[in-house]
């Protein structure tokens, strides 16, 4: 089967939250995976109580691209499926702080990468 992807590194996004999104969109078609995404940006629908806006963003430019992918591929848009949505851990990186305190903050980041094939 024909599939295309994309993959964002690094990005500062909530792991716990990437997850949930992840499993949410996994094995939908690429339509019915942006409506949902669209409903949690905008707050109108919900997730185990909860909104997820800056992560539902980011999923949707990843959409997006991954689209546009698929374009280039010349796959029907209209037959794409999500085959992997999978979220992992990134790097951990040391956030400075103002020049009186001495220890940094640490940061993290989030890989994500989400696989569509035609069906």
């Amino acid at each position: 089967m024909k599939t295309a992807s994309t993959i964002l590194h690094d990005g500062r996004i909530s792991f716990k939250k990437s997850q949930i999104l992840a499993h949410t969109i996994k094995g939908k078609k690429l339509a019915k995976a942006r409506t949902i995404l669209e409903d949690l940006a905008n707050q109108k629908h919900a997730l185990q109580g909860k909104y997820y806006p800056k992560t539902a963003k980011t999923f949707l430019e990843m959409l997006q691209s991954v689209e546009s992918n698929a374009k280039v591929k010349k796959l029907n848009i209209e037959k794409l499926w999500i085959k992997k949505a999978r979220a992992e851990k990134g790097l951990v990186f040391m956030r400075p702080r103002s020049r009186f305190r001495l220890r940094a903050r640490k940061a993290k980041s989030t890989t994500v990468e989400i696989v569509v094939e035609e069906r």
